[in-house]
């Protein structure tokens, strides 16, 4: 594809995420044109259209009659969790370059449909964890990859709210989200830790999941009251997974914690030669002349670009670019299905241990 050529976009879901992340990401590139719109709310593809869309956008209720426009290069799945893996399938056989919003979708079978599909077509999918291009995030890859920690064979992985329970949309419904703030935000603060690691081979992991607050009514929460009737999902939810080199990963999720620890996707890496965490800044942990020592990266200064085109923008505008530029060059998107496969892969795992309360293994 031609690197001058405009890319047209068909946005898939015009909700809270679509408005508030991809949207406003994709109208920052100067060479995407949002043509089409569709939410089976009819009102909110033409609010979309109307904010974002080209002179002449098109809106649709049904997804497939989007899909059917040749004239359509890519699509933003920005739906609830259960129709991300058919909607991508289906984007992708119909000849259009897929961004699904996280996590890849609610099981790793619906997940491992979308790799494949991926490969069959041989077109872009990439799925949207936009915290990688956070300036700690990238700090903390780069120095993974420059051998900074040596082997890592610890990490915390967390995304701890105290009382920021999400009372809108389908977030509190378990048939459409597939659960709560373990594959909500724990998914981002898992994503972070494994790219880190740069390992994706998981052997086994024993998880609890919790509804202990779910049935509280004055519950101080960030966004109002909770019901209680609709809170089907739970509220926090922890894993120990082993890795097959036997790297430990610790992931903490919630909603919902009576704790003042709150700390959401991040995460803390701990390897041979030294340690490092993230949350505003980075800090760095090492034994330097027989010493310990700490040093502290200070993101809030500028910084040197991450990749060609990059003038320090916010995460989710970077994601976005990097998606175009695979389209357009053939360079890697940020996220790679088949990391975002084994994300969900571990998610699942997680959630059936703490249902059937044994260890879970992975059969790879």
């Amino acid at each position: 594809m031609e690197n001058n050529r405009v890319i047209k976009i068909g946005i898939i879901g015009c909700g809270g995420i679509a408005n508030g992340k991809h949207m406003p990401a994709l109208k920052k590139q100067k060479d995407v044109e949002m043509v089409a719109f569709c939410d089976i709310i009819p009102e909110k593809a033409e609010a979309a259209a109307a904010k974002f869309g080209v002179e002449g956008a098109k809106t649709y209720v049904d997804y497939k009659e989007l899909l059917a426009d040749p004239t359509i290069d890519a699509v933003h799945v920005c739906t609830p969790n259960r129709s991300h893996s058919f909607i991508t399938v289906d984007a992708l056989h119909a000849g259009k370059h897929v961004m699904c919003e996280k996590p890849m979708a609610i099981n790793s079978e619906e997940a491992k449909k979308m790799v494949d599909a991926a490969k069959e077509t041989g077109l872009v999918l990439t799925i949207g964890y936009q915290n990688r291009q956070r300036n700690d995030s990238l700090y903390m890859k780069q120095e993974a990859e420059n051998g900074t920690f040596g082997d890592i064979y610890y990490a915390e992985a967390t995304a701890i709210r105290r009382r920021a329970v999400p009372t809108w949309g389908v977030f509190l419904n378990e048939y459409e989200q597939g659960g709560g703030p373990l594959i909500d935000i724990g998914t981002h603060a898992l994503d972070l830790t494994l790219w880190i690691m740069d390992n994706y081979k998981p052997k086994y992991c024993v998880g609890t999941a919790y509804h202990k607050l779910n049935n509280d009514t004055q519950t101080g929460n960030a966004w109002g009251d909770w019901d209680p009737a609709k809170f089907t999902v739970e509220d926090s939810a922890f894993g120990f997974v082993v890795m097959e080199n036997g790297a430990t990963i610790v992931l903490r999720s919630s909603w919902a914690l009576n704790t003042l620890d709150v700390r959401e996707a991040v995460t803390s890496v701990c390897g041979t030669k030294a340690g490092g965490d993230m949350g505003g800044n980075v800090r760095i942990n090492s034994v330097r002349g027989g010493r310990q020592c700490v040093t502290e990266a200070n993101m809030s200064a500028g910084g040197v670009a991450f990749y060609d085109g990059d003038s320090g923008s916010d995460p989710a505008s970077r994601e976005a670019r990097l998606f175009l530029d695979a389209i357009k060059k053939g360079t890697a998107p940020s996220t790679l299905p088949e990391q975002a496969y084994c994300v969900t892969r571990i998610l699942e795992g997680i959630y059936t241990s703490a249902k059937t309360g044994d260890i879970y293994r992975f059969e790879n």
